[in-house]
């Protein structure tokens, strides 16, 4: 099950598309508006903008409150900075893959693990994340009953809990990949 500071990230990775406006957006909003009170924000989101309660209530928090984003921004960052440990070279890519993921239709929880990251739906895992050497990410699909084709390998024994592994060394591996990480999303709802 997602921690509240995951299930946060889901929802600010997922706002624009379930909103039609990002959280520095409605922040905006917010401010022009002048509201001070949590409340009086809620009625504001949720009766002119027709935005859902859970989201307006993130958005009220998070507007009156900015320092519980820093905190959990805090927290991934850290727990990144621990993943890349050793392998600081590959930032630049490891975070380019992780934005992909953030930008997928759909909630995407990032569950940190010791040597990875499981990307989860809200029902099960469809990826994972691995920075595996100092020049190489791995990225694992769970897409049972698809056959690997191309830069799209069988896990084999790189990992059980995914059928397909990925190697990427550079920016340009990337290329035509963005589509396959939504397939395995849609595939383990």
């Amino acid at each position: 099950m997602a921690s509240p500071e995951e299930m946060l990230q889901t929802m600010i990775a997922n706002m624009a598309e379930k909103t039609g406006k990002t959280l520095e957006e409605w922040k905006a909003v917010l401010h022009k508006a002048a509201l001070g009170k949590h409340g009086e924000i809620m009625k504001l989101l949720k009766g002119e903008y027709g935005v859902s309660h859970g989201f307006a209530n993130t958005i009220a928090q998070l507007y009156l409150k900015p320092e519980l984003l820093e905190k959990q921004t805090a927290s991934d960052d850290s727990l990144d900075r621990e993943l890349l440990k050793g392998k600081e070279d590959i930032a630049p890519l490891f975070y380019t893959v992780k934005n992909l993921f953030k930008a997928l239709k759909g909630e995407v929880e990032f569950a940190y693990k010791k040597t990875y990251i499981s990307l989860r739906t809200p029902k099960k895992q469809f990826a994972l994340l691995q920075p595996s050497t100092k020049t190489r990410l791995d990225i694992g699909l769970n897409l049972k009953g698809i056959e690997p084709e191309g830069k799209i390998e069988a896990a084999g024994s790189w990992n059980s809990m995914v059928t397909h592994r990925i190697r990427i060394q550079q920016v340009e591996d990337l290329e035509g990949l963005q589509a396959w990480f939504q397939r395995a999303y849609e595939a383990n709802l």
